[in-house]
């Protein structure tokens, strides 16, 4: 209960901590550039193409809340939750570093965003987006697990977003990615993984859209509990910041374990409900 009560002090701080940014949203500006195909960093559990810009800092608080289908047993998830803290710099505008920790398995999680391509008219069609990361699992214990190296702990993945804004409510994405575990936990589960992200934002109203993304995941092992990762929510742009509210099968949020370690099944109403929170500073 500690933790729900901080996450609710905090809340209207990240919410409407900041002059009112509203009346630049959607703004044409003098440049060919397109809009932001995304306003928030992330579609819901996929990185979007959106930059952090230069000299600016976000800090993130992403919260999964456990299982709604435990009920008024765990008051719907409330006991089981999982939270993420994100801290992304911007270095230039195309260029983003972040460092995080996430509860969920103990994770620490480096990060490197780049801009290769940007969508403009009579240029490119699409925004490209180079992004990377490593993770290190802490909660891996050697009692438990004799032979432990240092090595099994980490994690590596890669992605190309890709995103095209279609017109000014709809925006699509598509993110390859690689993922790289140095210590699997099915034993006929490969370490390297190969999957596909799709993802879509699209506008309601000046405040509201819609957010959708799923994760394809193509060499999953035949043994694997696991699910693919289905995400829908809302995002809410208030006060210069984005509010995500979402349902998802999937509650770890970094890219290794939210494609490779979703639990949850749609089909049983085995879902969490989460939020992602921004900050700029």
């Amino acid at each position: 209960m500690k933790k729900l009560f901080f996450l609710l002090a905090i809340l209207p701080q990240f919410i409407w901590g900041q002059d009112d940014l509203l009346e630049e949203i959607d703004i044409e500006t003098t440049s060919k550039f397109e809009a932001a195909a995304f306003k928030g960093l992330k579609v819901v559990n996929f990185e979007s193409t959106k930059m952090v810009s230069e000299k600016e800092l976000y800090f993130v608080v992403s919260h999964r809340f456990g299982s709604i289908k435990t009920g008024i047993e765990d008051f719907f998830g409330l006991d089981q939750a999982v939270t993420r803290l994100n801290f992304i710099y911007g270095i230039t505008d195309g260029i983003n570093v972040g460092i995080s920790r996430s509860s969920f398995q103990k994770t620490y999680e480096g990060s490197l965003k780049l801009r290769l391509i940007r969508q403009k008219k009579g240029a490119s069609p699409v925004t490209i987006v180079w992004h990377s990361s490593v993770l290190m699992n802490t909660s891996l214990d050697e009692e438990t697990l004799p032979g432990l190296e240092f090595k099994h702990k980490l994690g590596y993945a890669t992605q190309a977003l890709i995103s095209r804004k279609m017109n000014k409510n709809l925006s699509l994405q598509l993110a390859p990615t690689f993922f790289h575990n140095n210590l699997v936990s099915v034993t006929e589960q490969e370490n390297l993984q190969y999957a596909l992200g799709i993802g879509g934002r699209h506008k309601l109203t000046k405040r509201w859209s819609l957010n959708m993304d799923y994760g394809i995941h193509f060499n999953r092992a035949g043994s694997s509990p696991f699910k693919n990762p289905l995400s829908i929510g809302f995002d809410l742009e208030t006060g210069g910041h984005v509010f995500q509210l979402h349902f998802t099968n999937a509650q770890p949020m970094n890219i290794n374990n939210f494609l490779g370690q979703a639990t949850g099944d749609w089909s049983k109403g085995d879902i969490f409900f989460g939020f992602n929170i921004s900050r700029v500073f």
